[in-house]
């Protein structure tokens, strides 16, 4: 019993000692002292594009399209308000037209028959009637948010930079120009002469769509560098030039129109030098 009694007078004065003596934990700030106190993440850093002007000339190529490829030459220019920020202007031309596997097929093996002659009138000139991409120009803001060195082969250095770049853009597009199965002379009353230069007929027009894309900046010097970069532009046409008919509509339904266009996601990578003026760049404390 007397044991008892020690024992729990025993747990009775450590639990009072533990409730009154035990202070509360607090997290505490670690203050940096000596030479580091207030120093900036970076010392001497290398700002190649704030207030600065980035000219571009280069070469870009579409990827993915079923018909026709187009080889870009082009041009951009980009002013930068901050090193992470700014507003560019990109326009390019297509300086030659690549036609795809699957129209070289379509022009060796395709089949003329009474039922798809409105859409094939002959197959040797089907690359004519393909729709083509033939200019762009587009307006965008580019992003800057990740930079550092690249390693060429653990022994070359490069400073870099990683954009994303967001806008509108106007693509020139040629397709083949809208008829009716009657009109073009490849219906009953068939007509092979009329018939074969509605497939030759062109139109072109303008397609607005947005443009987005992520890019990599390798900087040689000061006022010289390299860029790679992907584009992608959605925007809806006929690449094909055939009746493919409205999304409601029967198939086919003897016209060829704005109800055959399709949307479809464009992609292009395009390359160039960079050229940055003026030709000095700022040093941060």
């Amino acid at each position: 019993m007397r044991e008892r009694k020690q024992s729990r007078f025993l747990l009775f004065v450590l639990a009072f000692g533990c409730f009154n003596f035990v202070s509360p934990l607090y997290a505490q700030e670690i203050q940096i002292t000596g030479p580091l106190a207030g120093a900036p993440a970076v010392r001497r850093m290398r700002m190649y594009r704030v207030m600065r002007v980035n000219v571009v000339p280069g070469i870009g190529y579409t990827l993915q399209d079923e018909f026709s490829r187009s080889l870009f030459v082009g041009l951009e220019a980009n002013f930068h308000f901050l090193d992470w920020l700014g507003i560019g202007i990109w326009a390019g031309y297509a300086a030659a037209l690549i036609n795809t596997d699957l129209t070289s097929r379509v022009m060796e093996r395709g089949q003329v028959t009474s039922r798809n002659r409105f859409s094939l009138p002959d197959r040797e000139q089907f690359d004519k009637q393909i729709g083509r991409i033939q200019w762009a120009v587009s307006a965008h803001l580019i992003f800057i948010p990740l930079r550092g060195k690249l390693s060429l082969f653990q022994s070359v250095f490069v400073d870099t930079d990683l954009y994303v770049l967001g806008g509108a853009a106007l693509f020139g597009i040629e397709e083949r120009a809208s008829t009716t199965i009657d009109e073009s002379g490849c219906g009953e009353r068939f007509d092979q002469a009329k018939c074969r230069e509605s497939q030759l007929a062109r139109a072109g027009r303008v397609a607005p769509t947005p443009m987005f894309g992520v890019g990599l900046s390798m900087y040689v010097n000061s006022w010289f560098g390299l860029t790679i970069e992907w584009r992608g532009f959605p925007f809806s046409w006929n690449p094909s030039g055939t009746d493919e008919a409205g999304p409601n509509g029967p198939f086919p339904d003897g016209k060829i129109d704005g109800t055959d266009s399709r949307t479809t996601f464009n992609h292009m990578v395009f390359g160039g030098l960079a050229f940055l003026l003026p030709p000095d760049l700022k040093i941060s404390d």
